[in-house]
């Protein structure tokens, strides 16, 4: 009786096939393209810019590192100063409106209201248009001349000469952080109504059927189950504030007398037309740590998530 053929034993894999069969190291390979642009278009301009801070570089001229020099002449800066005050000043400001009319929009917007469809998308003009195209209209807007709302409240007779919107530091303030408000506050009603939906319309059904009045059912099921979202909401528009630049270029430049400068367009004023790339950049890695704060307010949002949710 013959003996059976010996057990075939596949030839060893390579190092692609062992790649392929495993889904980690497939996953690490589908990573690397997206990977490979974050680092080229992040990571290297931002180690790019810590390490501009820490030199003297101008525009045409490679400096020598001057290590916290650059921080050095901030700190005794009072432009700088201004700069920062009226960066918090802005985001405060701007973020607690954008919040508060937004949430109220959502809120108006998750009822069922006619034509509900079409008042969504008409709310969704001032973040669709593009900013330069809106710090433009608003620049008309506030005209110390032609401005439409000086014509109306003269013709009121509540005022008897236009307001100077933009010549003066405290109408100039208001006036940005109001454009800003009118741009921002599409993408939190938008992201806030799409939490509410989310919410299932039991939880209130039943809270109503115990007693709740309206406002006891927004505190206690509405608010605390749309945290999460408005941590994540929140976070970015004080982001997208602390960092605006295009809305305050246009409509001001930094004027009057540098009322409006924030320290993303001091940043470039200081690097590009001053010609101080060192000390421009220095002034942008200044806006780190509150960057990092908008983020940890996120995190501690999400975390909130958790304990509802019951995990540890």
């Amino acid at each position: 009786m013959p003996a059976p053929p010996p057990d075939f034993a596949p030839p060893p894999k390579g190092l692609f096939g062992r790649i392929a069969e495993s889904r980690n190291w497939l996953g690490v390979l589908f990573m690397l393209p997206a990977a490979a642009f974050l680092i080229f278009f992040l990571t290297y301009p931002l180690g790019l810019g810590v390490w501009l801070g820490f030199t003297d570089t101008k525009i045409g001229r490679p400096g020598m590192f001057v290590g916290l020099e650059n921080y050095r002449w901030l700190f005794d800066d009072p432009v700088f100063w201004l700069a920062v005050f009226n960066t918090l000043f802005y985001t405060v400001f701007a973020s607690i409106a954008k919040f508060g009319l937004g949430l109220w929009l959502a809120l108006l917007l998750n009822r069922h209201l006619p034509f509900k469809n079409f008042f969504r998308a008409i709310i969704l003009l001032p973040w669709v248009v593009p900013t330069v195209l809106s710090a433009m209209a608003f620049w008309w807007i506030f005209d110390s001349q032609f401005s439409i709302i000086s014509w109306m409240l003269m013709n009121l007779g509540i005022i008897d000469r236009p307001i100077n919107f933009l010549g003066d530091p405290w109408n100039a303030r208001w006036s940005v952080i109001a454009a800003n408000i009118w741009r921002g506050i599409p993408f939190v009603a938008i992201s806030l109504l799409a939490g509410l939906q989310t919410i299932p319309q039991s939880l209130n059904e039943a809270a109503a059927i115990d007693g709740a009045t309206p406002w006891q059912r927004f505190t206690k099921v509405t608010l605390p189950l749309l945290t999460p979202i408005i941590a994540v909401v929140m976070t970015f528009s004080v982001l997208f504030t602390l960092t605006d630049f295009q809305l305050i270029y246009v409509l001001t430049r930094g004027g009057p007398v540098n009322a409006t400068h924030l320290m993303a367009t001091l940043s470039f004023q200081r690097a590009i037309p001053g010609g101080q790339l060192g000390e421009g950049a220095a002034i942008a890695v200044a806006m780190i740590p509150f960057l990092l704060a908008a983020i940890l307010f996120s995190f501690f949002g999400l975390q909130r998530r958790k304990w509802q949710q019951g995990n540890d």
